[in-house]
């Protein structure tokens, strides 16, 4: 009889055999992630040059690679994580908690008054398997995030945001609803079939 996986050992075996994960180590990025956001980008054209992106929960570093690119000289880009970050050229990197007020000040200090064309967010809690703790920590994360995008984005920037399907999502999105015009729902093609996570792109900032 076939011994069953451990679960370590299946998510190794999937890992291994995960086609974005062979495309990164091939196209240098550093993680699989970085295909979501691409994804996202080419869907709903999330880039030009000369852009500022702050990209909240930074680690380890795909999404700032692929916006450092896409901006390109002329842009900036600035990160921030509680886990470190290896140096990327073009993006200012900070190693800091995003919840606390010092961790926020970094950011907005490096913004230096002027606001972004674009805020990312990747955050997600570390995982303690209670699932609905799991989830308000992550909402509690994407609420801060929300927080920081209506205070710090130009009018005609862009927010996206991961969510997770479940507990909070319908409050969120209704958060998010009220504080944009037009808010998309999308789930990229490098995301896992299995995986409950989807990402809300939003525009059109609502003043006042």
């Amino acid at each position: 009889m076939k011994r069953p996986k451990t679960s370590r050992a299946w998510w190794l075996d999937r890992h291994v055999h995960d086609p974005y994960v062979k495309l990164a180590q091939k196209e240098g990025y550093r993680s699989r992630a970085a295909y979501k956001l691409l994804g996202l980008a080419e869907r709903d054209r999330l880039f030009k040059p000369g852009m500022t992106v702050v990209d909240l929960g930074s680690a380890p570093g795909g999404w700032c690679q692929v916006a450092a690119k896409r901006v390109g000289e002329n842009g900036r880009v600035i990160g921030i994580d509680l886990l470190p970050v290896l140096p990327i050229p073009g993006v200012q990197l900070f190693q800091a908690d995003f919840m606390d007020e010092k961790g926020l000040a970094l950011v907005e200090s490096a913004l230096g008054g002027s606001k972004a064309d674009l805020v990312l967010s990747d955050m997600a809690p570390n995982i303690s398997g209670v699932r609905d703790a799991d989830q308000a920590k992550h909402y509690l994360l994407a609420e801060l995030a929300l927080d920081f995008a209506t205070r710090w984005l130009k009018p005609d920037g862009v927010f996206v945001v991961k969510v997770f399907q479940g507990s909070g999502f319908e409050e969120y999105l209704k958060q998010v609803r009220a504080a944009f015009d037009k808010v998309a729902i999308r789930k990229p093609e490098a995301s896992r079939d299995e995986s409950r996570e989807n990402f809300l792109v939003a525009r059109g900032l609502k003043l006042g």
